[in-house]
């Protein structure tokens, strides 16, 4: 997709995931080098690719740890996410992304003898699995919080509109409100937060409009709270779906991760650089609630935090879809804001 820039907007694929970091980050370096600015450490950029098929192929940043790790071993890493938020029109926190959930496919399958289809039977494949998804689709995993979800609720809550932080103090206490649970679990960014997600995102079947079916298909994309079970979780999918005719496979490994400790020094500066560009917005960690190349260099032992400084509005998330874009004001704002705090990382004269 061409870059536009149209009403204030630039629309591109990719434009805020995360061409805005790369070309910052690009952008940054060279003013820094042509401002002669010497740092006390050392800055790396580190641009990969095929972080959205989470490095399967291992040419990305998993071939950078195995090949050439000395280039790029840090004491910490600012990564894509952990946006600065917009709800309403009125700026709400900055965030510092500590965590993600884990990513992982299921493929659902179901076989059958097919025939004509002049003579239908009812034991259809594309039935039996239509009817297990809108089982899947009507199914909620339990609620788990964690230490940074709480806090990130916590601290949204002051927020909130009334009713909504009400619900939110309910969830975060010992005994949550059923309604309250239901309400804040209606919104998909809260949900995202309160538990386990799985969604059907693929969906194939039949090989002929006039043949029965041999074969449906679909994927089902989970993205799971960080400590919990992946067995459990296919175990969960299999029950709901309630049909023994449909095969639920895992597709590919899960690469879980551990949360990056906040790191006291790197937390000061930015609520330090953050005030003098967004007064009165409170710095959040958050966690993630999709999935970053950040996972294998904390993996290798390189805390990884997502820190944009890019705003957006929170209930008008665009990454992935045809329509992606990132304010203009905000592209330049976010660029200055990351030349600042990374100088100030880097320390230097």
């Amino acid at each position: 997709m061409q870059l536009t820039e149209k009403d204030g907007y630039f629309y591109g694929r990719g434009t805020g995931d995360d061409k805005f970091m790369a070309a910052t980050f690009v952008a940054n370096l060279i003013r820094y080098k042509q401002e002669n600015f010497t740092p006390n450490r050392d800055i790396i950029l580190a641009l990969e690719t095929d972080e959205e098929i989470g490095d399967s192929n291992g040419l990305g940043v998993q071939w950078l740890l195995k090949n050439h790790r000395d280039l790029i071993d840090a004491e910490y890493a600012l990564n894509e996410g952990g946006g600065v938020g917009i709800k309403n029109g009125k700026l709400i926190r900055n965030s510092l992304q500590t965590m993600e959930k884990v990513y992982l496919n299921y493929r659902l399958e179901v076989l059958n003898k097919g025939g004509h289809s002049s003579v239908p039977s009812t034991d259809n494949a594309i039935y039996h699995l239509a009817e297990g998804l809108a089982r899947l689709g009507k199914f909620s995993f339990p609620v788990n919080l964690n230490a940074t979800t709480r806090s990130y609720f916590a601290r949204t809550a002051e927020l909130e509109s009334p009713q909504t932080a009400a619900d939110i103090r309910s969830v975060l206490s010992a005994s949550p409100d059923p309604a309250a649970l239901a309400r804040l679990s209606a919104n998909p960014a809260y949900n995202a937060q309160l538990r386990t997600t799985c969604v059907a995102t693929v969906l194939e079947g039949g090989h002929a409009v006039n043949a029965l079916p041999q074969t449906a298909r679909a994927v089902v994309n989970c993205r799971i709270m960080p400590g919990e079970k992946f067995d459990d979780i296919k175990a969960a999918l299999i029950r709901v779906l309630a049909d023994d005719q449909i095969a639920v496979t895992q597709v590919g490994d899960a690469n879980p991760s551990d949360p990056a400790a906040v790191d006291e020094e790197l937390l000061a500066t930015i609520e330090k650089t953050s005030a003098e560009f967004w007064p009165g917005v409170p710095v959040v960690p958050i966690m993630s609630a999709g999935a970053t190349d950040g996972l294998y260099l904390r993996n290798a032992g390189i805390p990884t935090y997502g820190h944009s400084g890019l705003a957006s509005d929170v209930d008008d998330v665009r990454a992935h879809g045809k329509d992606e874009r990132v304010g203009v004001k905000a592209f330049f704002e976010g660029g200055e804001y990351l030349y600042r705090l990374v100088k100030r990382l880097a320390g230097g004269k």
